[in-house]
């Protein structure tokens, strides 16, 4: 039996609840399974910086460092302060975010199942700002080979792990950004080759967005740089209904976070009306990790709980037991009662 070890940073706005929640589900595995898991809670983000006079305390993240992967509840103003120095740290340079229609959730359509594999490390998101007077500012956007391969070739053994249509749409801009965006689309198309039973095919960014309200259901696995993701993965959650059932995972070669892809939502934090989903389905992604990671005796448990978490939810929906945010009317804390309860292990 292998005890896992679990950094829980419990976040700002709504992320106090849904790490409540994330940690309900947790304990609940740990003592109706032969899966074991030690949480540890950890402080990160507005709060931790109001207390300690920094974002991530030297503390916190030795706390993060010493475990097995980490869950990460929405931190607030200073996420950037929280979330990039771990990126960068544990190198997780995948950013993967399903999207996918679920029953009775109001959805322009019925059957969308596709993942954004973002590139997680590089692009504008690593800050490199600078003032040039007191009117104009510039700002350094990085693309490296390297990362264009790693992120291209994730993207590609995702298209295989999906029970689903085996496609990568790559999009980027290299019409205009002709040497950045166009190594991109260079080496995808170079890693294309090495994948013969994965269809390729490439978009520009702003008909992607397009198409991606207009056919959402032709995308599979959906391959992009950093900004590009970020702001198409909201995109699609809101496709298939929100942001309350939009889960994620920064991916590395040996760590892995796991978040909701929403934010703190300050003007929704303390009402008790936050949609855990999005952390439920964040922890069955997280399971899904640790098995691949851990080809042990463990590995087929570890699926299978998290199947039977993706299918509580459904078995919910489609019973019509939802949060306000998809047209129900349960609040955080009953719903995560009712679904830890409805969880059959």
């Amino acid at each position: 039996m292998t005890r896992y070890s679990i950094s829980l940073i419990k976040g700002d706005g709504i992320g106090p609840d849904l790490a409540n929640s994330g940690k309900d589900l947790l304990e609940k595995i740990s003592d109706y399974s032969e899966i074991k898991f030690d949480i540890v809670n950890v402080e990160a983000g507005d709060n931790a910086l109001l207390k300690h006079n920094k974002a991530l305390p030297d503390f916190s993240f030795d706390s993060v460092k010493k475990s097995d992967v980490c869950l990460k509840a929405p931190v607030g103003e200073h996420a950037a302060d929280v979330i990039l120095v771990l990126r960068r740290y544990f190198d997780l340079y995948a950013n993967v975010r399903p999207a996918k229609s679920y029953p009775n959730v109001k959805s322009l359509h019925p059957s969308v199942d596709l993942v954004i594999v973002r590139e997680n490390t590089e692009d504008l998101y690593l800050g490199w700002e600078f003032p040039v007077g007191d009117d104009a500012v510039i700002g350094l956007r990085l693309t490296t080979a390297q990362a264009c391969k790693k992120i291209a070739e994730y993207a590609f053994e995702e298209a295989l792990r999906r029970d689903s249509k085996k496609n990568v749409t790559c999009v980027h801009k290299s019409n205009v950004m002709r040497v950045g965006d166009g190594m991109f689309s260079k080496i995808s198309k170079e890693i294309a080759k090495k994948y013969p039973d994965v269809e390729f095919s490439e978009s520009y960014v702003d008909a992607f967005a397009m198409n991606l309200i207009r056919n959402p259901q032709k995308f599979d696995v959906v391959l992009t740089t950093n900004l590009f993701g970020d702001i198409l993965s909201d995109e699609a959650a809101q496709v298939v209904g929100g942001l309350g059932l939009a889960p994620a995972g920064n991916i590395g070669k040996k760590f892995a976070i796991f978040e909701p892809v929403h934010g703190a939502a300050f003007d929704i934090a303390n009402k008790n009306i936050a949609n855990p989903s999005s952390m439920f389905l964040s922890i069955k992604m997280m399971l899904e990790w640790l098995a691949e990671q851990n080809n042990n005796n463990d590995r087929d448990n570890l699926i299978m709980i998290g199947k039977k978490i993706e299918n509580t939810l459904i078995s919910l929906l489609e019973a019509e037991i939802k949060t306000i945010d998809v047209g129900g009317n349960m609040h955080t804390d009953e719903f995560t009662r009712t679904f830890v309860s409805k969880l059959i292990l």
